[in-house]
């Protein structure tokens, strides 16, 4: 069966919004056209994506796992469109993603200034799979923070940051100045393989509603900071490590060589 990538837009808005009044504004159409489509998405999937009620409208476990792959699908298209477009116009782009909390802006400043040029963008690396970007062309180069899945790919370490604990302010042990693994024994602790996520705001949001602790960068803890959360540090935790990465089965070009070069300087020296 062949996909039909404007149900899978209408589908991915409804999903994003968990409602199909908004969604329907954002794609400039009528809420009953959209509600069709999505039903006629679901009889040709023959599978149910949506649980709707009078209030509200919940995913799915098969909604859920097509939203996932929508927002792969959908962007690598984006991606593609942009570059077709780029050629047709004989413009050079260099996309970079970025993990949260990482901060890619002063290497994109200092390679723009050596060409000036080539068009710049940045792409978010969704922290439960950072190097998708990378392998389905939305990005030629990411400024990621390990561990994530590097096979097929060429990495250059750029640095080491700590990880925090973060936990709600009302939390016994949020008056603490700094704590230890030990201290951590017995908590529930929040991650990717204990519930899964759709974002790092909505990990955030689970721990200021008392859901437990999770550890995580401090760069990241900075870029999210909010009065309901403290972020305390963690002694002998194990930190995290940044680096490049670059698919390695694809020709470097010289652009693509120079802000390796630009940004390795850069952002070690940050």
């Amino acid at each position: 069966m062949d996909l039909d990538l404007r149900k899978l837009r209408y589908f991915a808005a409804v999903a994003e919004h968990r409602h199909f009044g908004r969604a329907a504004e954002q794609l400039f159409i009528a809420q009953p056209v959209l509600s069709r489509q999505i039903k006629a998405f679901e009889q040709e999937l023959e599978c149910a994506l949506l649980i709707r009620t009078t209030r509200s409208v919940e995913l799915t476990p098969a909604g859920k796992q097509l939203h996932e792959e929508a927002r792969r699908i959908l962007g690598a298209v984006d991606a593609a469109v942009r570059r077709v477009h780029d050629a047709e116009r004989g413009a050079q782009r260099l996309v970079v993603a970025f993990s949260p909390g990482l901060r890619v802006s002063a290497a994109i400043r200092a390679f723009t200034s050596r060409h000036p040029d080539v068009e710049t963008d940045v792409v978010p690396a969704h922290w439960w799979q950072p190097d998708a970007p990378l392998r389905d062309g939305r990005a030629q180069v990411a400024y990621l923070r390990q561990p994530f899945d590097a096979s097929g790919l060429r990495t250059i370490p750029i640095g080491h940051e700590p990880r925090v604990a973060c936990m709600p302010v009302t939390h016994p042990l949020a008056r603490r100045e700094k704590l230890t693994c030990a201290d951590l024994d017995g908590e529930k602790m929040i991650d990717a393989t204990t519930r899964p996520m759709s974002s790092i705001e909505e990990k955030f949001e689970l721990i200021a509603a008392g859901h437990g602790i999770a550890l995580i960068s401090m760069s990241a803890a900075r870029s999210y900071s909010r009065p309901d959360l403290v972020h305390l540090p963690v002694a002998d935790a194990p930190g995290a490590e940044t680096c490049l990465a670059v698919a390695a089965d694809r020709r470097e070009k010289q652009l693509l060589r120079d802000f390796l070069e630009i940004a390795t300087a850069t952002l070690r020296g940050a």
